[in-house]
């Protein structure tokens, strides 16, 4: 068992409580963080000349040549170590010796650790926004092409006015918009680096934290030691947008399902995107939808741990901390699948254009409208509402909608309608007669679309420099 911290000790650790106490077989996921890290210490501590420019050399290139030995399966990382920084360390001594004892000359693996998730943590928001940014590309190329598909908008999944397939895409457009804009804000606040905080009061060697910063691609070092080692409000803040990022994915999951239903028949999902039944074969069943559905329930889960975790720690670090691993990277994990699996789904998906107007229309979907024209009529809105439910409840009588009554039928409800009312009353009229921005109108969607254009050819990542 390779411990860094065996010298206080008499006797070996009871095998029980090492395996309890051991992270080597979550954190192994961080080697190229943690070489990344140790190749930017150890190069700042030659630039202050507390190592040789060849001691600096050495170490560097041995990091290197341990970072390819694990890539190309030559060097295993195994449960013989403690942690990935055991294991990192322990190999590096082996191939230098005392030169490589060196390594770990004013850090601790509280700030190794801090540094190392940081690193990590950092690389999957951006990993998590271009995903994000995949998928609002379907959605605008969806949302260009429908402009003109006229389909129900849904108040307490009841029918409610026509809209178009370009103006419900365009909500969640503005869902995941929200959802990058909460990336970029983590990263802003994350993006200032541990390393040199040492274990929790940094340290009496002369380190140029700022360099090191700097190498690492942070805006510059944290500014107090304890809560650098102690803090993790960034993966709470990670995984509460990747929760937020799930909720979206399973809201617009439960329409696809819905859409999806022999009820609707709005949607028809691609093949490659949907199973069928073993003893039933008419079944196409939306999976991917209801896996992405079911398995926000982890990415809460994720959040709901961390924060319970942290929720009574003294400063500075604790053991506890240990715990924020295993399930953020879980989490990690089922928000990017989930986000790559639902684009998918979503970019091969076939719209029944005529189902989605034949059920606006079959809805009563243009009741507000003649409501409307009737108050442009000079008749009171109360008395207008009124006539309309009376016109509704006809239809539902006759198994008709309101465009299907005779003229002499709506007058003899009120006789203020005239021939005019069916151009009113239309679906396309309905829709694009609402111009005003942020509205379903023809108009109103394509200057939305040329403002998410220009949005998507934007990229915070690179103001940051990533």
């Amino acid at each position: 068992m390779a411990q860094l911290w065996g010298g206080r000790f008499t006797k070996e650790t009871d095998k029980l409580v090492y395996n309890f106490n051991a992270s080597i077989s979550f954190d192994k996921k961080f080697y190229k963080q943690d070489i990344e890290g140790s190749i930017a210490h150890v190069r700042m501590l030659a630039k202050q000349g507390i190592l040789t420019e060849e001691e600096m050399q050495a170490i560097v290139k041995a990091l290197e040549e341990i970072q390819r030995d694990v890539e190309n399966g030559t060097l295993a990382i195994t449960d013989e170590y403690e942690d990935i920084h055991s294991f990192v360390e322990a190999n590096l001594i082996k191939c230098l010796g005392d030169t490589g004892k060196k390594l770990h000359t004013g850090r601790s693996r509280n700030d190794q650790v801090a540094l190392d998730m940081k690193l990590y943590t950092r690389q999957e928001v951006l990993s998590t926004d271009e995903l994000l940014k995949g998928l609002l590309k379907v959605l605008l190329r969806i949302m260009e092409e429908n402009t003109e598909t006229i389909m129900p908008g849904f108040t307490h999944l009841q029918k409610a006015q026509p809209i178009t397939l370009a103006h419900h895409m365009g909500a969640y457009f503005e869902m995941f918009k929200r959802d990058r804009l909460r990336l970029k804000d983590i990263y802003t606040r994350m993006n200032y680096c541990p390393l040199g905080s040492g274990a929790l009061a940094g340290t009496t060697y002369p380190l140029d934290r700022e360099y090191t910063a700097r190498l690492l691609g942070f805006y510059g070092p944290t500014l107090n030691s304890m809560d650098s080692v102690a803090d993790r409000d960034y993966l709470i803040e990670f995984l509460a947008a990747m929760s937020t990022i799930m909720m979206h994915l399973s809201r617009f999951c439960e329409e696809i399902i819905i859409w999806n239903s022999n009820e609707y028949q709005f949607v028809e999902m691609d093949d490659a995107y949907s199973t069928g039944s073993s003893i039933m074969p008419q079944k196409k069943n939306p999976d991917i939808a209801e896996l992405v559905r079911g398995k926000t329930g982890r990415v809460y889960g994720a959040l709901m741990s961390l924060l319970t975790t942290m929720k009574g720690i003294p400063l500075a670090y604790n053991k506890d901390m240990q715990e924020d691993k295993e399930l953020t990277f879980d989490a990690m994990d089922t928000t990017k699948g989930c986000l790559a699996l639902f684009t998918g789904m979503l970019d091969t998906m076939k719209f029944n254009k005529e189902q989605m107007r034949r059920s606006a229309n079959n809805g009563f979907t243009n009741a507000t409208d003649a409501a409307d024209y009737l108050v442009n009529h000079e008749v009171p809105f109360r008395d207008a509402h009124g006539i309309v439910g009376q016109i509704v409840l006809h239809c539902i009588e006759k198994n008709i909608a309101i465009d299907d009554m005779s003229l002499e039928e709506l007058k003899a409800i009120s006789p203020v309608f005239e021939e005019d009312i069916y151009e009113a009353i239309s679906m396309e009229t309905c829709v694009n007669k609402r111009l005003t921005i942020g509205a379903p109108g023809k108009e109103a969607m394509e200057q939305v679309i040329a403002l998410e254009k220009e949005y998507l050819k934007e990229d915070w990542r690179e103001e940051s420099g990533k």
